[in-house]
């Protein structure tokens, strides 16, 4: 499963911290560069100021509803 998102860096810790709670992979990219999202520093460094796209790579429903507080529409 995939969102759309945007993150301010001062959101950047807390995304972070939701992500590790899951128990499988959650990747974040921008256009060719793909980081762990459970990586503070991979995430801070992509492009904050471009849209990201998260790959959830399994369920949980407490993330999901974390997650849509960032995401924008398509």
């Amino acid at each position: 499963m995939t969102h759309k998102i945007m993150l301010r860096p001062e959101e950047v810790k807390e995304f972070v911290a939701a992500a590790s709670k899951s128990a499988f992979d959650i990747d974040i990219y921008y256009n060719s560069y793909v980081v762990d999202a459970k990586s503070i520093l991979g995430v801070l460094g992509l492009d904050l100021r471009r849209v990201l796209t998260v790959s959830i790579n399994g369920y949980d429903p407490e993330f999901e509803k974390y997650i849509a507080k960032f995401a924008i529409a398509s």
